[in-house]
């Protein structure tokens, strides 16, 4: 295996071009439920470029004129509050070079050959790193594309506003003079609730397990299998978030192993600017945390039989009562807090990455050819996130550390019996992607199976398609469909679920 290795030069504050306001501005209450200093990290790969970081680094200049508080520090008031202060300090920026191509490092595929903190921006020791709200690394290959290693403080943007920002740097970088959303602070405006008393004490104490990582595709024909199923025997149609996260809920619940009359829950965090028009700006541009959690707990035996068409109705039924959650929640209802998912094993936590807006940043050589989480090990909370897989591929990367190892291979099992995955996963305990689906029969419909740990040379053919018939037949059986669900569910507007790590 050859040695691979990233060379940083020293860190660097790149500052506003122009003289911007000063002063100190507040966060929301809903910024406010993000923990003062987690970073997010990511990475956004492009296949080439030229001078990249030197086009960066001037059009990330450019941009926080725009979007000074980005250049400031975040604070506590005199009174204890967390605030920014625009200081127009500046974003620490480095540039980095690696000796090898994108191809030697698999296009930063899993299992990742350069460690992740060999691509992310590191600040020095000096700077105060609960201060910090925003890190940029450019690494170049020696095939002329690089990787854009982004670390956000979580309590400034949210997933579709840390796209926004990035977009607008893109956009400087491209030439133009202004960015095509203006951005908005105005986090006053959001409702502060009134402060409910705490009640940790009522709640077990919960060691968190070692999730394992997997990785899986899902073909566009597989998500249309379900969708067209959903819109068949219901009339009504449904989202490609509803359809994967269906058959993701249904497979764990199946692979852990649960009581049949447990309750188990699946947990998913909404983009709710559309519901705050009365406070934010109809043009758009608000760039701050403005998400919500919601969810639905159902028996370990429902969803274990279930068909995939009521646990969609389930999906779809918490994303509908998301409305009134909130308005409770502004009330200071104190049975919704927001701050506080549940965390025992039975929960799923799943967060939408694809429409978040990162993966339309262009930097003038186009999008990038995929984005990379770089979350690393010892999240609390069996959890999952959705992208847009690699270019050309269509349809849906789901990035899961949901089961524990000795729940592996049943998930893989049950992820081969929906059918829904058309590649086989990398998983963090085998550090090998096993098989690829890009020999299957495209007509009719096939699907892989996930075979983690199992070298494709011992796979049968047998082992590697099954036809759809038996797998509806499967996802089905025994199943008497509640009619009185669908008449409660009325047809929505699709929300949008983005990426906040809850």
């Amino acid at each position: 295996m050859m040695s691979l290795s990233v060379t940083k030069m020293a860190p660097e504050l790149v500052s506003p071009c122009d003289p911007t306001p000063t002063g100190n501005l507040p966060l929301s209450s809903m910024d406010k439920s993000a923990p003062v200093g987690f970073m997010l990290d990511l990475a956004l790969v492009y296949g080439h470029g030229h001078e990249p970081a030197k086009a960066i680094r001037g059009a990330l200049s450019r941009a926080l004129v725009p979007y000074h508080p980005v250049a400031g520090r975040i604070v506590a008031s005199d009174k204890g509050e967390v605030e920014v202060a625009c200081t127009a300090s500046g974003v620490w920026f480095v540039e980095a070079s690696a000796d090898c191509t994108l191809e030697d490092v698999n296009r930063l595929e899993r299992p990742l050959s350069i460690p992740a903190a060999e691509l992310l921006p590191q600040a020095p020791t000096k700077a105060d790193p609960e201060g910090l709200i925003l890190l940029v690394q450019v690494t170049e290959f020696k095939c002329g594309g690089f990787a854009v290693g982004i670390r956000f403080n979580h309590a400034i943007f949210d997933g579709v506003g840390a796209g926004q920002f990035f977009k607008a740097v893109g956009e400087m970088a491209r030439g133009l003079p202004q960015p095509t959303t203006k951005p908005v602070w105005c986090r006053e405006a959001i409702p502060s609730p009134p402060k409910v008393s705490p009640d940790d004490h009522d709640r077990p104490f919960f060691t968190p397990p070692r999730f394992v990582e997997t990785v899986y595709d899902v073909s566009l024909d597989s998500i249309n299998l379900i969708k067209n199923e959903y819109v068949k025997e219901t009339g009504r149609k449904c989202s490609t978030f509803d359809a994967v996260a269906a058959a993701l809920w249904q497979s764990r619940t199946r692979a852990i192993g649960v009581e049949l009359h447990a309750d188990v829950c699946v947990g998913l965090v909404a983009d709710v600017r559309h519901l705050m028009g009365d406070v934010l700006p109809a043009e758009g541009g608000y760039y701050g945390n403005c998400v919500y959690p919601t969810g639905v707990t159902a028996s370990g035996g429902m969803i274990v039989h279930a068909s995939l068409v009521e646990i969609v109705d389930l999906i779809k039924e918490a994303k509908k009562m998301l409305p009134a959650k909130m308005a409770d929640w502004f009330k200071g209802d104190p049975r919704e807090e927001p701050s506080k998912p549940r965390m025992d094993y039975g929960a799923l936590c799943l967060t939408d990455w694809s429409r978040v807006g990162f993966a339309e940043v262009d930097y003038g050589w186009g999008d990038p050819i995929h984005v990379v989480p770089l979350i690393g090990e010892g999240h609390p909370i069996a959890s999952a996130i959705f992208l847009r897989p690699p270019v050309p591929q269509q349809g849906l990367r789901v990035m899961a550390s949901c089961v524990i190892e000795e729940h592996r291979a049943a998930f893989n099992d049950e992820m081969m019996n929906a059918a829904w995955a058309t590649r086989s996963a990398y998983s963090s305990e085998t550090n090998d992607f096993t098989f690829s689906a890009a020999s299957l029969p495209s007509s009719p419909v096939y699907f892989n199976p996930i075979t983690v740990g199992k070298p494709a040379s011992e796979l049968q053919n047998t082992e590697l398609i099954r036809p759809l018939e038996v797998l509806m037949n499967d996802a089905s059986r025994n199943v008497t469909r509640s009619r009185e669900m669908d008449k409660q569910l009325n047809e929505i507007e699709q929300i949008g679920l983005e990426s906040l790590l809850i």
